[in-house]
């Protein structure tokens, strides 16, 4: 009977070995051009610890490359999809992305090229640009005490990179219906605009995108904060302005700030000014845990936005160049 018994169990462990296995295979075997959470577990497990120990390295040296990381996801995404489109360089037959005017600002390659020649070496042309980077800004939000979340991984790099795309990059000058409709564009609600707006609680403003803002009476611009700006423009236009008080802090503070009629950009202050935005500036102010779930579940989705996944890509050896 206890023969039997050892048997039975025997028995019992095999199979749900054979079923796991199906499992496993059957979810690899499937979902190989797909995004997926555990996109690297077999191919380059430690990619994620890699990405997440560059960036913070990064970061200890330099706390402000934490806005300049979420940047750069974002400005990738909106440009051609998550694909990592932004970090190519120009050429003498081709002006990309980055030599954009709007582009011209971002920082934190070099965060992107260290984690790159580290994958390659760990694992050669398995590691996509595009997911480093969006790795690379999740990470920054946690190592500025931000939300804790994961993303979906498995995006190709895309071989287009031209200047002219760039026209698509929301400017500091929009109002909230032209805001609303640029994100409407690519699937996002009013209320997750806002929420990705949040993202300006990281970094700082230069003058030249907010100066207009002060040869104009703006009804919506604090006195007080108006000299500060100024103040700040009087070193001319690559002046810096912190968009709150606690510019490398991930917190609710930026949507405080614009209650108090002190967002930095004019795209800042029009989202409580307008109607239609206002209480959902006022829920972020009132409850930053609400803010943080918000904003999680809009740079996941963000990270959706037209990836190319199979033939439509490649997994580009060097970031800056088209394999």
């Amino acid at each position: 009977m206890v023969l039997n018994l050892v048997k039975m169990i025997t028995m019992a462990n095999l199979l749900n070995m054979f079923i796991l296995m199906e499992v496993v295979a059957g979810g690899f075997r499937f979902g190989v051009d797909g995004l997926r959470m555990d996109y690297y577990i077999m191919s380059c497990p430690f990619a994620e610890s890699i990405v997440k120990n560059t960036v913070n390295r990064a970061l200890q040296d330099d706390p402000t490359l934490a806005a300049a990381l979420v940047r750069m996801h974002f400005h990738d995404c909106f440009v051609e999809g998550c694909d990592g489109s932004i970090l190519i360089d120009s050429t003498k037959d081709n002006t990309a992305e980055k030599d954009s005017p709007g582009n011209l600002s971002l920082r934190g390659y070099e965060v992107i090229d260290d984690a790159k020649e580290q994958l390659e070496d760990q694992c050669p042309g398995i590691v996509s640009c595009a997911d480093i980077v969006a790795m690379a800004a999740r990470d920054a939000i946690f190592w500025s005490e931000g939300p804790v979340y994961d993303i979906p991984k498995g995006r190709k790099d895309g071989r287009r990179s031209k200047i002219e795309d760039t026209i698509n990059l929301p400017f500091p000058t929009f109002n909230t219906s032209v805001l609303i409709s640029a994100f409407g564009k690519r699937g996002f609600s009013a209320q997750e605009m806002v929420a990705l707006s949040g993202a300006h609680t990281l970094g700082v403003a230069r003058c030249s995108s907010f100066k207009n803002r002060l040869s104009n009476a703006d009804a919506n611009l604090d006195s007080n904060f108006a000299k500060t700006l100024s103040k700040t423009c009087s070193a001319g236009d690559n002046a810096e302005q912190p968009f709150d008080a606690t510019q490398n802090t991930f917190d609710n503070f930026y949507f405080n700030a614009l209650i108090r009629k002190s967002g930095v950009l004019f795209s800042d202050q029009v989202l409580y000014t307008t109607p239609r935005t206002r209480n959902i500036v006022n829920g972020y102010a009132m409850n930053q845990a609400m803010f943080f779930f918000d904003f999680q579940q809009a740079m996941v989705k963000m990270g959706k936005v037209d990836v190319k996944e199979g033939s439509n890509g490649e997994v580009r050896q060097n970031c800056r160049k088209i394999n």
